[in-house]
């Protein structure tokens, strides 16, 4: 093979093996894409990928400013023997009419529904003893706040604070919660500072916890600890779903059943008390029970669902209206009922006055009733 052959084989095989002629540089290999920092949704969960990691935070940003911690002080009755609470004793023993107090101090929580007017939702038995309520804001900032009413029958208070640059949460419609929708709850356990706990909702509908009060509680695990009540439990856009109220517990603490009043009953309840300082109740005058099963086969009702009228008080709004005994209700406004206490628990928070339209099984028939709501 020729001089010139061999170099032209020479540089065939430089080239085929990638290499460079000496005084040229090799071209630098891409830089690797840089690490996705953009929240983007995940589907079937209500978080978003960020940093790498599926998380909540952007949500939380957004709503944790709107949560307040509440320090009460008040004076409350100190504990006396049964004896010495007796009037007759303690002229005997020449003690004073007026039983004496102690101080007490008491931290819960609350969350801003209204930036502009500073309107704060908590619970009742939250400041049920206050003298003295300040809230401490997420910025850390501490203010008065004035008790605008309580309500003990649906355990919500609503307060109200001066203060600027507020950030307040927006109501969901808590009738169409499910079993099974992601909630997590805020608040201030055992006094930690703002702490934030997530679940989902355990149950529906659920009473018992307040005699005599208006219930329609939401049941969720999310953990609600003492310190929690009064705070806000909220879905997955960071809207309030819940005011957190109750929990269950041995030794005072979570065990994964506590309670929220829904916001439909917070938000209606709230109008009135900022309205007029107090709830007025709704009635409608009758006696009612349950449906069950055996019920609902004997009035060619589908379902057991709603409330029977087992007794029509003269004069009330249900006479005037033209209810009667053996009729089923199943809805108002076009809302189901379930239960006897939850139409109780409805027509409860509905103003006097107000006139509202029962869906309502008679004789095997659907029909529709208006009825203007009675004082309670």
């Amino acid at each position: 093979m020729t001089p010139l052959a061999l170099s032209l084989l020479a540089a065939t095989a430089t080239l085929v093996a990638g290499c460079v002629p000496s005084g040229l540089s090799a071209p630098r290999p891409p830089a690797p894409p840089a690490p996705e920092t953009r929240a983007v949704p995940v589907a079937g969960a209500p978080f978003v990928a960020e940093r790498g990691v599926a998380t909540i935070a952007p949500m939380l940003a957004r709503t944790l400013p709107a949560v307040v911690n509440i320090s009460v002080r008040g004076r409350v009755a100190s504990p006396l023997p049964p004896l010495l609470r007796d009037p007759f004793f303690r002229r005997f023993f020449n003690l004073p009419d007026q039983l004496p107090e102690r101080e007490v101090a008491s931290a819960g929580s609350g969350v801003i529904v209204d930036a502009a007017a500073g309107y704060v939702l908590t619970n009742h038995h939250v400041i049920s003893t206050a003298d003295e309520v300040r809230i401490t804001l997420h910025d850390r900032r501490r203010v008065a706040a004035r008790v605008i009413g309580t309500d003990p029958e649906t355990d919500i208070a609503v307060l109200q604070i001066s203060a600027r640059n507020l950030t307040a949460l927006p109501f969901a419609d808590s009738d169409l919660a499910r079993v099974g929708d992601f909630v997590v709850a805020i608040g201030n356990p055992f006094g930690l500072g703002q702490t934030v706990t997530s679940g989902i909702i355990s149950g529906l509908g659920r009473t018992g916890l307040i005699p005599e009060g208006y219930e329609d509680f939401i049941q969720t695990d999310a953990a609600i600890n003492p310190g929690n009540s009064g705070g806000p439990l909220v879905d997955s856009r960071g809207r309030v779903v819940g005011i957190n109220s109750a929990i269950l517990a041995r030794g005072g603490g979570n065990i994964g059943i506590g309670f929220a009043v829904p916001s439909n009953i917070a938000r209606a309840v709230m109008d009135q008390l900022i309205a007029t300082g107090r709830v007025d109740r709704g009635r409608l005058g009758i006696v009612i029970q349950t449906v069950t099963p055996d019920i609902a086969a004997s009035v060619d009702l589908p379902r057991a669902v709603g409330a029977i009228v087992a007794r029509v008080d003269p004069g009330s709004a249900a006479e005037r209206a033209g209810l009667r005994p053996g009729d089923v209700i199943t809805a108002v406004d076009g809302r189901p009922v379930e239960s006897s206490s939850d139409l109780r628990a409805r027509i409860g928070l509905i103003r006097v006055g107000a006139r509202v339209t029962l869906t309502v099984y008679r004789d095997g028939r659907r029909r529709t009733v208006p009825v203007v709501i009675g004082r309670g």
